[in-house]
């Protein structure tokens, strides 16, 4: 599906976030969100406007300028703010034919709920996981959605709408580091306080939980290979439904101590 050369005149914005290296933690550009900036960019070239709320890290920032943007709006809140009534306010203004978003974020939150809010908000009709936008004709466009298995669904919807990109559209192309840094940050600082509900969280960094692991007591290599291969089996586990509470619990104690949680 190639898109249709009439949706050059769409005016088009892209939200980007500070993304986070999966390995390292490292600030980088959110995978999603490159996507959907060089969506945007296929879509509408010169009216493709980059959107961002936060304190906002200039190094990521031009990392996606560098993607060819001459501009982009950062929206000035502090880091627990909440972006939604930010963005209606702003976005109500100028009015966008499509809002592209990625799916959900690599830092923060990461609920993948904003393009949800923003889409209620507004009024607007939201596609879930876009592979694709194809052509635009007569305030209709038409998008393809990636679905499982490599699957494609064509859709058509009305504009304007909120479209959440998925990793199965075009990659992002490189970033130019020369353009990025002469490109322009528009700082706005905007009104608005700390999510109250996000205010009373308690954050820490998340921790791997532990994985039991299946010990193997083979000899040879026919029976660490047939072990290897064997179907999990259940029925090691046990339901306890008419004992008391105080049975219960006991029966959950003598298992962690078992396993060496609880010693």
């Amino acid at each position: 599906m190639q898109p249709d050369l009439s949706a050059k005149s769409l005016k088009v914005t892209s939200l980007i976030s500070v993304g986070q290296h999966p390995k390292s933690g490292r600030a980088r550009r959110a995978e999603q969100d490159a996507r959907a900036v060089e969506l945007g960019l296929t879509l509408s070239d010169d009216q493709l406007e980059m959107l961002h709320v936060g304190s906002g890290d200039k190094t990521v920032m031009r990392s996606y300028l560098g993607m060819g943007l001459p501009k982009m709006t950062l929206l000035k809140q502090g880091d627990r703010g909440d972006a939604v009534p930010v963005l209606c306010d702003y976005l109500a203004t100028h009015a966008p034919d499509i809002l592209l978003t990625g799916v959900r974020a690599e830092s923060g939150e990461a609920s993948g709920m904003l393009p949800f809010l923003l889409a209620e908000k507004l009024g607007w009709p939201l596609v879930s996981r876009i592979a694709e936008i194809g052509e635009v004709n007569d305030g209709v466009a038409e998008v393809l959605q990636a679905l499982p298995r490599g699957q494609r669904r064509a859709i058509k919807v009305r504009l304007p709408f909120v479209a959440s990109v998925d990793n199965a559209a075009a990659e992002p192309r490189q970033s130019a580091f020369g353009p990025g840094q002469r490109a322009g940050i528009n700082d706005m600082p905007v009104a608005g306080g700390d999510d109250v509900v996000r205010s009373g969280w308690e954050e820490s960094p998340a921790r791997k939980k532990p994985k039991r692991l299946k010990v193997v007591k083979a000899k040879t290599a026919a029976d660490r290979f047939k072990a290897a291969t064997a179907k999990a089996s259940g029925g090691g586990g046990k339901v306890l439904k008419k004992e008391s509470p105080a049975e219960q619990a006991q029966a959950v104690l003598d298992l962690l101590i078992e396993e060496g949680v609880v010693r």
